[in-house]
């Protein structure tokens, strides 16, 4: 059986490479998950010389990641992440109505250090955290979100998103309900069967889809497949609910 690689290739400098990971691959090892698919790992066998990893996305989460190529580039980009001056954008398709125009959360975030290594808000012990939310698309009880996450800490977008009422979908550590999405849940007069129906998508849905480097280099990883699918029919199938919404 032909193994699929769970990433591809969307930028490659002397200094950085950056590639669009799929869901379900960690980006390096930690305490928590020592698989032996990594995407460090992967990727210094395909190039035959060692990655150095600068930021890491959640397992389940999708997108762009950057990798320096030498220490010193590592060193350099490690900084500009550490001091957040460059920007980062996510695209999250979540459960409920959205409101409209731009939703700031900058509940304060700690790792809980519990058997399921969530995050969690801690007014007194939390490291100040911000994110910026904006609806692209609502359909049925959904919304296409737009997330400029300001700060990196763990689990950030999953957890702000939880703590104002919208959940990312299919979230097993901040949702607590996940079901998959399927086209009747937001399509008007779907004629279908409901036992034979297959879901748009049953995973996190959460990508990361830019980084603007400080030099104003910008990279950019398109949408898998399934999401990309789904934010197609919710587009499609929900242009009136958006206008009602965002008259």
């Amino acid at each position: 059986m032909k193994h699929t690689v769970p990433f591809t290739v969307v930028y490659e400098s002397s200094e950085l490479i950056a590639v669009n990971k799929a869901s379900g691959i960690a980006v390096g090892g930690d305490r928590w998950d020592d698989g032996k698919e990594r995407l460090d790992l992967l990727l210094s066998d395909a190039l035959q010389r060692t990655v150095y990893t600068v930021h890491r996305i959640d397992k389940d989460t999708s997108g762009l990641v950057v990798f320096a190529k030498n220490a010193e580039a590592h060193k350099e980009l490690s900084l500009a992440f550490e001091r957040r001056s460059l920007k980062k954008r996510y695209i999250a398709v979540v459960y409920g109505r959205f409101p409209r125009g731009e939703t700031v959360c900058d509940l304060p975030l700690v790792p809980d250090g519990n058997k399921r290594h969530v995050t969690i808000i801690d007014n007194h012990q939390g490291k100040p955290s911000l994110t910026r939310f904006k609806p692209l698309t609502v359909a049925g009880n959904f919304s296409v979100l737009e997330v400029l996450p300001e700060t990196g800490r763990t689990h950030q977008i999953r957890v702000h998103a939880s703590a104002l009422g919208y959940p990312i979908i299919c979230d097993p550590l901040y949702c607590r309900n996940p079901k998959s999405v399927v086209l009747s849940s937001f399509k008007r007069k779907w004629r279908g069967d409901l036992f034979e129906e297959k879901p748009l998508l049953s995973r996190l849905g959460l990508h990361a889809a830019e980084i603007v480097l400080p030099d104003g280099t910008s990279l950019s990883a398109p949408l898998p497949r399934d999401m990309g699918a789904l934010i197609t029919q919710m587009e499609k199938h929900g242009k009136e609910a958006l206008c009602r919404e965002n008259p």
